[in-house]
């Protein structure tokens, strides 16, 4: 059975504290090309109304000041999700200390597919693109590019699965076995701690 933590984690939202950076980002995933059993992917949209409504009424959303900002095809979710979705971007749309980022519906390569698209509807000469002007178009143009990524339930290897291809060109990946739903506050700390000890050459 899929419960309510789940969706954002049995670590809980102020499972850090937020002693992160201010700009600290926390993605989580619903990938578009998933293949998931219809009944399974009903009760996820269930659940994520259900965690909408448990996620505003927290009280460390509001003191901290949390924003939630949702990308991806969220216009593919079903009319009732959608709109519960809208009320927590709308709800947290002045908060601006720490960030939470879903991934809904979402595709790297698609994510790309759309921003050709949209340059290219948009009349700009090829000589004017650049990665910059890219960035602009991406789903994930509000938040800069990705410095880590923890990626759990990696059973059998280590991928990313087509999560933030653009975003993550430069990042630093930590890959673990266990679930989701087990990846408590200790293991949090002990991964930030990981990462500050690492030497980040960013292409170089």
């Amino acid at each position: 059975m899929i419960s309510d933590e789940q969706l954002f984690g049995n670590i809980g939202i102020d499972s850090i504290g937020f002693h992160a950076p201010r700009h600290f980002v926390k993605l989580t995933e619903l990938a578009l090309e998933r293949k998931v059993d219809p009944e399974e992917l009903e009760y996820l949209y269930k659940i994520m109304i259900m965690a909408v409504d448990t996620v505003v009424n927290e009280s460390i959303v509001r003191e901290e000041k949390v924003n939630f900002n949702v990308i991806g095809r969220i216009g593919m979710l079903p009319a009732k999700t959608k709109k519960k979705i809208f009320e927590l971007i709308e709800f947290t749309k002045k908060h601006d200390q720490n960030f939470i980022n879903l991934c809904i519906m979402y595709d790297g390569h698609e994510e790309i597919v759309d921003a050709i698209r949209g340059i290219v509807k948009d009349g700009i000469e090829p000589s004017e693109i650049n990665t910059k002007l890219i960035k602009k178009y991406l789903w994930s143009k509000r938040f800069p590019p990705l410095d880590y990524i923890i990626r759990t339930g990696m059973t059998d290897g280590a991928r990313i699965s087509g999560f933030l291809l653009w975003d993550s060109s430069y990042a630093e990946f930590k890959f673990r076995k266990e679930w989701w739903p087990d990846y408590n506050k200790e293991m949090v700390l002990e991964d930030l701690i990981d990462f500050t000890k690492r030497k980040r050459r960013m292409g170089r």
